[in-house]
């Protein structure tokens, strides 16, 4: 039963990959069977030619073309029969050219269209699935995976109807000229397929380790290249370089042992292979030396024999093929077959400028322990709300819930006092400006990265100054149009926060989230961007998450959360008069501060 679902779901997943290609392959593979016939004509030539034409055997064809062939005008005229070869080749020439453009257009047109759609699909799936699925794998599946399924329809699939054409011919003809001899290709071509089938599910397996290990390889490999500075910081360079060839060497060890099963199939075929061509000569000598077969015919049937050769082992070769594709077809599919963000039945924007409160809020990540229990508070609208808690209380767990990035696992979230699950995830995004502890930099210009929401350079000015980046920017070599480093390496933690800042307020959102945005600038700087977004922010609603007191004490309320539950909540001063977390925080960090 779970075999035969695997094989519908890898079927829906070609029928998607090979919309738009599908109809080149269709040509492509008819521009192939016509080669083939064209090839399988010049052999009869040759047979005809020399014993009917050359010698004075009667020609063994058909009565039509009997009628119509004279022999007497061919023996004084062989250059009609080079002509009519020449000709042959021509259309063979011109079914080969168009065999090989279609190919190509099929193939290219298959991957462009599989890594456009994987890269739609990838954008609309879920937050939990991304956190899920390690990005080197993803990575590896959209390219080395649809690579491999190009290849296949390319170089198998194109050519196994070929194959079979020239099969049922080849056979056709060579039984058709002796009965006998054929059986040595009736007997042998079987066993061929029969052990390829057999190594199939071997090299399935094996393949599968290899496809998933090079996954594991690629992540390893995108982690320490993302991660460089940590891992230099830290000395680490000893310890990452023996993981990596830890697992490079497990990789390579699987491919080993996949090649040495592929040696042996292929060492097998030869054999084989090789001992059919001896058998043919050998036999075909015997049969004509006794007079039970003419040179022609033993001519054509070693042509045939050699064409028939090649495209049974293809056919085995393309069955250990088939195992990889399939493999690379199911990979793909995961991700084709996770189901994508769907908004509830009716979903509708909302506006989002009024309270917004959380009623009995718990929430934890997949079978976890709940990381929020029974949370409810409201934020209302228009005013900046502070958060306080220790690492792991469950703060920025309020932020994913907040932008629909996850759903509660129990409770609501309401805006103006309408669910936030009842409005579409993209308007409750579009309506929620975030800024993160470790913002991620595109490598763009600084321009390019603050005015990615489709600002214009007035507005990327103005947010840039109200973010207190301006005047940094305006120091580097060239200024907004300067190219940030891919993460923003080539900026200091401070600067890049700021710019994310600069990008969030280019949004002008009705609902602005500072996770721990200012962890990386300094008190001083830290007050003049509070000070700028107070004044250019009024009438927005702003949710400050942070571990430093001071970013707090402007807030009109603050939330204290321990352990994923409301721990206490009041103004700063209220918070202050009365013994609990905030307070006790609050006389660390002055103490902290009063002995620097």
């Amino acid at each position: 039963m779970e075999e035969t679902k695997t094989k519908i779901r890898t079927g829906h997943t070609l029928r998607v990959l090979l919309r738009g290609s599908l109809r080149y392959f269709i040509v492509c593979i008819l521009a192939g069977v016509l080669l083939t016939v064209c090839e399988m004509l010049i052999p009869q030539v040759i047979r005809v030619t020399v014993d009917s034409v050359i010698g004075t055997a009667p020609a063994d064809l058909p009565g039509w073309l009997t009628r119509r062939l004279d022999l007497a005008w061919l023996r004084g005229n062989m250059w009609a029969i080079a002509a009519f070869l020449a000709a042959v080749g021509a259309l063979s020439a011109v079914f080969r050219y168009l065999s090989l453009l279609l190919n190509a257009k099929a193939g290219e047109t298959l991957v462009k269209n599989a890594r456009d759609r994987l890269f739609q699909h990838i954008q609309r799936l879920p937050w939990r699935w991304h956190a899920e699925n390690p990005t080197g794998d993803i990575i590896q599946r959209c390219t080395s995976d649809v690579e491999r399924i190009k290849s296949f329809f390319q170089e198998q699939f194109v050519a196994v109807f070929r194959i079979v054409v020239l099969i049922v011919l080849a056979l056709g003809c060579m039984t058709a000229m002796n009965a006998r001899l054929s059986v040595v290709a009736w007997v042998i071509a079987p066993i061929i397929v029969l052990y390829s089938v057999l190594f199939h599910n071997r090299i399935r397996d094996k393949f599968t380790a290899c496809d998933e290990n090079e996954g594991v390889l690629s992540t390893i490999a995108q982690e320490n290249l993302t991660g460089v500075r940590v891992v230099r910081a830290f000395g680490r360079e000893s310890f990452e370089r023996d993981r990596f060839e830890t697992q490079n060497e497990y990789y390579t060890g699987l491919w080993v042992g996949l090649l040495r099963i592929l040696s042996d199939f292929w060492a097998v075929s030869d054999f084989t292979s090789c001992l059919q061509v001896l058998l043919v000569v050998v036999l075909g000598t015997v049969l004509c030396v006794r007079g039970e077969m003419t040179a022609g015919e033993f001519i054509s049937f070693s042509f045939y024999n050699t064409m028939l050769i090649g495209p049974v082992r293809r056919l085995g070769r393309l069955i250990s093929e088939m195992s990889k594709a399939g493999v690379s077809v199911r990979r793909i599919g995961e991700i084709l077959d996770a189901e994508v963000e769907h908004d509830v039945p009716g979903a509708a924007p909302a506006p989002m400028d009024g309270d917004i409160a959380f009623e009995h809020v718990s929430f934890s990540y997949g079978h976890g322990p709940e990381v929020l229990r029974d949370v409810s508070f409201t934020i209302p609208g228009g005013e900046s709300f502070g958060i306080l808690g220790g690492t792991g209380s469950g703060k920025s767990s309020l932020l994913l819930l907040l932008c629909r990035l996850y759903d509660p696992s129990a409770g609501r979230i309401t805006a103006g006092g309408k669910d936030i699950a009842a409005m579409p995830a993209k308007w409750v995004r579009q309506n929620v400006g975030v800024v993160l502890q470790e913002p991620f930099l595109f490598s763009r210009t600084v321009k390019e990265n603050i005015g990615i929401t489709g600002a214009d350079a007035e507005t990327i000015k103005n947010a840039a100054v109200t973010a207190c980046i301006d005047a940094d920017i305006r120091r580097f070599s060239q200024g907004y149009d300067t190219l940030v480093g891919e993460r923003g390496v080539t900026l200091s933690g401070g600067q890049k926060q700021r710019v994310a800042i600069a990008r969030m307020l280019t949004k002008k959102t009705p609902v602005i989230v500072f996770d721990d945005s200012l962890s990386a600038v300094d008190t001083e700087t830290d007050e003049k961007i509070r000070r700028a977004l107070h004044q250019n922010l009024r009438g927005a609603t702003t949710v400050i998450i942070s571990h430093r007191i001071t970013t707090l004490m402007d807030c009109d309320k603050v939330l204290v959360l321990d352990k994923g539950a409301v721990s206490d909540l009041g103004t700063p001063a209220e918070l202050l008069a009365r013994p609990g977390l905030f307070r006790k925080i609050y006389d660390l960090q002055m103490a902290v501060g009063e002995e620097a």
